[in-house]
């Protein structure tokens, strides 16, 4: 190819860089610092004056260009509010800021951080996680606004200035946001917030305690959720280790080694009624590999999710590249060198093994992955969730988004790279996050993860490879750190296996902890997550004790367990064979909501929020069996079919089902119970005489089945902080589920 060709390929790409950079967020062009009022001509007085300006704000941190705002309206969706989106010139920060009406306002500013890496500044204030989470109004029910920002970088792409600087993205973008949206409050509301608070789960639970910890001018309380990592000294700049995407290619190598028979035999053993023992049925090298994800703190209870990964497939699609890049050693000693499951044991890998050229057939839009009926079947289920999630309805939602393929082969397919090498997107490095038949949709780091398959044409040649995936299945064994999830591999404190370096997280997901922080945290975790194990809510709860003092952690801590709960909401787990996903996981929306408002009392009215009691071993969250032992604010529900976990019975008999439910003291009172028979999830049939009183409550009823079968009947139990049965937020969930064999 001559220059003038590779000169007009690299604008092309550029060209189309630039326009989905602008679709999801970044400004075209600094816009100057005053703002016209025409938006709000007919907003009177409900959402502040017409016209605000950024003039007067002083950076704190001088990193940080003057502050723009190059969007001031009124919008009615997710919910109404003044929305004004802006950025800080000379940097990747863009910032959005959503104020309700003034009247609603009582001087508390809250911000709620992205997942993943970050880099979309409007997440839950719009589009389809504005319209499922509604934070914007959960900020007015608490008296204040919210903010959002990028966190410093567009997409999956570093700030050009910045580099690789953790603590950018970790807190200080975030920070620095937060401060100039106090400045703008006080012209919207006349006066700044006394309060302000930071949150959020996953990538967003990672970096708000760093928040918490190096901006106590910015805020005042933390509630993190389902999230982890390491602990440094005060003030450091690192990037962090972490045994959370080590612990994934442990999850893929089980799935991979057992395949989807083995793997829905597994989850019916561990599900209620099942005989609990997972490894009946399996050989030896099965079992070693499914005991080892256990240890490694994988959720019992949760093994169907094995099948379907989500958010780890994107993190592995996300730091594949980096890892190769920081420990090529091991991607080759895997397959070259003894001690290596790939070189000693090729037997167990070959028969997956992938490297071929094949050609592209179509390239597909998240909107043709959702909305043609030719991708309408279980199988695209995961990648019609992904498609959803990642383009909502903006931009990226018609992005070219997975491509279909001819002469691919056999061969373990998730995971694998797929470069393309010829036409416009030639040298572009994806990884496959879904498979389906021949259609792979895919991801990657920087510019893959921007464009993803922008570019690519039918006819167009790729390479897909699984070698590096592969690897990465067994690099459990080869990278252990320093967290009890790891003890299973070491014997008197050394690795059993020939180590590696542990890698580090993308610098997008911020610095290491410090654990020191002055004002008051409150740690969200699930049992049942299986992208944050819950043994990584361990890690910050026991710096802060060590590093603080008992005495000082009883005063700032406080940790909250949610049973039955993964890292997203039912709606976008898929369901298992015999029982929809909201049958035997909850909705943790109420519990945010409750725990959003405790963290506000605790830290302007002293009131201490209950936490839970628990143990850990094995790899195992161990919470006690009553309410008032466990603690907390979740309901501890059981139920029994005919007095056990199990139930067989013949067509037309008739079988007892009896709940058990209780809140601890000071945890409120049972306000529902649903059942739901058939596993379809509707729970059509509501417990008569609950009405809001009891705290310890239980019920029975009894059902018939027409048709043979198993069934998991299910009781969706709701407590309330007052009671009130008629409340539609703060509810707080939990289910339980008995086994019915019908025959």
């Amino acid at each position: 190819m001559s220059s003038n060709q590779d000169d007009s390929q690299t604008e092309n790409i550029d060209n189309q860089r630039r326009t989905v950079l602008k679709g999801i967020g970044a400004s075209a062009a600094v816009a100057s610092t005053g703002v016209a009022g025409m938006a709000f001509a007919q907003g009177g007085e409900e959402y502040g004056p017409a016209s605000i300006s950024a003039d007067g704000y002083k950076v704190t941190d001088s990193y940080f260009g003057k502050p723009y705002i190059d969007k001031d309206e009124l919008l009615e969706r997710p919910s109404p509010h003044r929305f004004i989106h802006g950025g800080f010139e000379n940097t990747d920060t863009r910032f959005a800021f959503y104020f309700p009406k003034t009247s609603s306002y009582q001087g508390r500013m809250f911000q709620p951080l992205e997942g993943g890496h970050g880099g979309n500044e409007v997440t839950f204030g719009g589009g389809m996680l504005g319209e499922m989470f509604q934070r914007i109004a959960l900020s007015e029910r608490l008296g204040g606004y919210m903010v959002e920002s990028n966190q410093g970088h567009i997409g999956d792409n570093v700030d050009p200035r910045a580099g690789e600087d953790p603590g950018l993205y970790g807190w200080r973008a975030s920070a620095e946001s937060a401060r100039f949206s106090k400045f703008i409050a006080a012209q919207v509301y006349g006066k700044a917030p006394h309060h302000a608070y930071i949150y959020g789960g996953s990538g967003g639970g990672r970096r708000s305690p760093m928040c918490l910890e190096n901006a106590p001018d910015v805020y005042d309380g933390c509630m993190p959720s389902t999230s982890g990592g390491e602990i440094a000294e005060f003030g450091n700049n690192k990037k962090v280790r972490s045994g959370g995407p080590i612990g994934f290619g442990q999850m893929f190598n089980v799935q991979r080694v057992l395949g989807k028979a083995k793997l829905i035999k597994v989850s019916d053993a561990m599900a209620p009624g099942g005989s609990g023992n997972p490894f009946e049925g399996l050989n030896t090298h099965e079992t070693e590999e499914l005991a080892r994800l256990y240890r490694l703190g994988f959720p019992r209870g949760n093994e169907s999710m094995i099948l379907e990964p989500m958010g780890q497939i994107w993190l592995w699609t996300s730091i594949a590249e980096g890892l190769q890049k920081d420990d090529p050693e091991y991607f080759a000693d895997f397959w070259s060198k003894p001690g290596y499951v790939g070189h000693d044991m090729p037997q167990l890998v070959e028969k997956d093994l992938l490297n071929t050229t094949a050609t592209v057939k179509r390239v597909l839009s998240g909107r043709d992955i959702n909305e043609s009926p030719e991708f309408a079947g279980p199988e695209y289920q995961t990648m019609r969730i992904f498609a959803a999630m990642i383009g909502g309805a903006g931009p990226a939602y018609d992005m070219p988004y997975a491509v279909e393929l001819e002469g691919v082969g056999p061969g373990y397919r998730l995971g694998a790279g797929v470069k393309i090498l010829t036409g416009k997107a030639a040298g572009r490095q994806l990884y496959t996050t879904g498979i389906a038949g021949d259609v792979f949709a895919g991801d990657g780091h920087g510019d893959a993860n921007l464009l993803r398959y922008t570019g690519v044409e039918p006819g167009d040649k790729v390479q897909v490879d699984n070698r590096s995936f592969l690897a990465f299945c067994y690099y459990a064994r080869h990278h252990v750190i320093d967290e009890r999830q790891f003890d299973s591999l070491l014997v008197d404190n050394q690795a059993i296996y020939k180590q590696h370096p542990v890698p580090y997280m993308s610098p997008l997901m911020g610095n290491c902890y410090s654990a020191q922080y002055k004002g008051k945290l409150l740690w969200i975790h699930h049992t049942h997550d299986s992208s944050v194990w819950p043994a990584n809510g361990l890690l910050y709860s026991g710096a802060v004790a060590k590093i603080q003092g008992e005495e000082a952690a009883a005063k700032k801590f406080r940790i909250r367990w949610t049973e039955n709960a993964e890292h997203g909401p039912p709606s976008i787990v898929p369901p298992e064979p015999n029982r929809a996903s909201n049958t035997r996981l909850v909705d943790f929306t109420g519990i945010y909501e409750q725990s959003l408002q405790d963290l506000v009392d605790w830290v302007e009215k002293g009131v201490e929020p209950l936490g839970n009691n628990y143990s850990y071993a094995d790899g195992k969250i161990i919470l006690a069996d009553t309410a008032d032992e466990r603690g907390g604010i979740q309901p501890v529900v059981k139920v029994t079919a005919n007095g056990g976990a199990r139930a067989d019975i013949k067509v037309g008999d008739s079988v007892t089902v009896e709940v058990a439910a209780g809140v601890a003291e000071g945890a409120g009172t049972i306000i529902s119970i649903q059942w739901d028979f058939d596993g379809a999830g509707k729970f059509p049939v509501s417990q008569e005489g609950v009405d809001g009183k009891q705290r310890l409550i239980t019920a029975k009823t009894t059902h018939s089945f027409d048709k043979p079968g198993t069934y998991f009947v299910s009781a969706l139990v709701h407590a309330h902080r007052k009671g009130d049965v008629t409340a539609t937020r703060q509810r707080v969930a939990n289910v339980a589920q008995a086994r019915v064999v019908v025959s």
